[in-house]
């Protein structure tokens, strides 16, 4: 079944360049976009998209209000803010506000799809802090530098197929991987097990 998506963004050369570009991706649909902010929500809850691409200010303030809104309508709906400068500071404020992911403006659109399919499914890729920012790891890390790399590109929403292919392995060998890095890590699937090993700062 195709992804459900959602573009709001106040510029009408975003709007279409994202709107072409995720219509593009054979799994996704884009079923409604706004360019007003207050047309943001009627179209939501007209067409009940499972993503929201949603543009914010240079603050993160009215998206992640608007972000509230919506989800207030469409509870089920799984909001990517994109930002201008992804602070820790909007990121924490966007996870309150129900968001699931922040892509920073000067990402590539591929980060953007990984993201969106991603959540779809319900991973968790917030915007990482700068190398400064982030945490010691909480214990000694049982992962080798290949499930790390693995785990890595999973948590940025890489499909096993692209994961394969960024690092020059095997479909096979990803799979293998996969699997002793989900046993090590106690997982469900291999988006839970990336969840797992970014929190305890191993990746």
């Amino acid at each position: 079944m195709a992804v459900r998506i959602m573009i709001g963004n106040a510029h009408h050369l975003l709007l279409d360049a994202l709107a072409h570009t995720l219509a593009a991706v054979p799994d996704f649909e884009v079923v409604g976009m706004a360019r007003e902010e207050a047309a943001v929500v009627p179209v939501a809850e007209r067409t009940s998209p499972g993503v929201l691409v949603l543009g914010a200010a240079g603050t993160g303030t009215t998206g992640t209000a608007l972000a509230r809104r919506v989800l207030a309508v469409r509870q089920g709906c799984k909001v990517v803010l994109v930002a201008p400068s992804p602070t820790r500071g909007l990121v924490e404020q966007a996870g309150r506000a129900g968001v699931w992911a922040v892509v920073p403006m000067d990402a590539s659109l591929g980060h953007l799809v990984r993201t969106v399919r991603a959540v779809s499914v319900g991973c968790v890729p917030m915007h990482l802090p700068g190398p400064r920012e982030r945490r010691e790891p909480s214990r000694e890390c049982t992962l080798t530098d290949r499930e790390r790399d693995v785990l890595r590109l999973t948590w940025a929403g890489a499909s096993a197929k692209e994961v394969a292919k960024e690092l020059c392995l095997a479909s096979g060998t990803v799979r293998n991987v996969t699997s002793t890095a989900l046993r090590k890590l106690d997982g469900r699937n291999r988006f839970d097990a990336a969840r797992i090993a970014q929190e305890r700062g191993w990746l």
